[in-house]
């Protein structure tokens, strides 16, 4: 089976591209950018060049390909949009697969998606599930709480340089995944009869809130956090400001999402259904605190290491 993976230079998507190549599946990576997708070859997937937001660019891209798994979605950093890539992007691409006879099409939404109208992110992902569903095209649908790698850069750094932690109001609790975890989901589902036409939540085994994710932290770093919490009505008014202005739109439209995890509702769902289907134990589900754990060691192992190279050439430079 030919598997052509979008996104496939992000936190989930390379994860996704790692674990189809150890099972061994043929891997094409649909890219913008084959400098920064290099390492992608060097794994052992085909690069191929192509632009969600310039559909003449994607048909060459199904040659030959059986399956599409799609983990893509627009970055801040970019300068393409929500709406460019998040819906005319995947609404092109759906078609393009299509067109092109594609047996299988496998799509990341997020969980509670269709319950938050108003948020432009979680209202897309909800109308492209939608219209997967009406297309024809053999489909499987995941909705993820939360990914845990997104916690390293919100709460592990900051904790680790002495920096705020910032807290959006009441938080609801979130059942991150691994997205290690989660491409085994995605994987596994290209030849499992039962996800054909199908959606799936994906939860962590437990929802955490941030202040429990912060203490969490402290522990393993054996270090305090200075937390910052910014008011729900606060972070309103600065996405009203940004809506204003054309050029700020985006920013308003990703701050719409930051208002869902600072709601206070829990992001959660009872997973026991589909690790039955899927066939996996939830024993090999990476916990929180393992994960974290892992990370911390690892990087205090090596900032002892850099303090101690430092003080071996501070020794080296005295004269006496």
């Amino acid at each position: 089976m030919v598997l052509l993976v979008v996104g496939a230079t992000g936190t989930l998507g390379r994860q996704i591209v790692r674990q189809a190549l150890d099972e061994g599946y043929d891997v094409k990576c649909l890219v913008r950018n084959f400098q920064k997708a290099s390492f992608l070859r060097e794994w052992g997937a085909q690069l191929v060049k192509a632009d969600l937001t310039g559909p003449n660019s994607l048909p060459p891209c199904f040659e030959d390909v059986d399956a599409v798994i799609d983990a893509a979605t627009s970055r801040p950093a970019e300068k393409e949009g929500i709406y460019d890539v998040d819906w005319h992007g995947k609404v092109a691409l759906i078609q393009a697969a299509k067109d092109a006879g594609v047996k299988r099409f496998i799509f990341f939404s997020i969980y509670g998606a269709g319950e938050y109208p108003n948020v432009p992110l979680m209202e897309i992902k909800s109308c492209i599930e939608k219209f997967l569903e009406e297309s024809g095209i053999n489909y499987t649908i995941f909705r993820p709480c939360g990914f845990m790698q997104g916690l390293i850069g919100q709460y592990a750094i900051p904790i680790l340089e002495r920096q705020s932690v910032w807290v959006m109001g009441e938080a609801g609790a979130i059942a991150y995944m691994n997205s290690q975890d989660i491409a085994k989901f995605a994987v596994k589902s290209l030849k499992l009869p039962a996800a054909e036409n199908a959606t799936f939540p994906l939860a962590g085994t437990r929802a955490w809130g941030a202040y429990e994710i912060i203490r969490l932290c402290e522990r393993l770093s054996d270090q305090r956090a200075s937390v910052s919490q910014m008011p729900p009505a606060l972070l309103r008014a600065i996405r009203k400001i940004a809506a204003f202005f054309q050029w700020t739109w985006d920013l308003a439209d990703r701050l719409a999402f930051t208002e869902v995890s600072a709601s206070g509702n829990v992001m959660d769902a009872p997973m026991d259904s589909v690790y039955e289907t899927f066939g996996i134990d939830q024993r090999e589900i990476t916990t929180l605190e393992d994960y974290l754990q892992e990370y911390f060691t690892r990087i205090l192992k090596k900032l002892k290491e850099l303090d101690f190279e430092s003080g071996k050439s501070a020794k080296k430079k005295v004269p006496f």
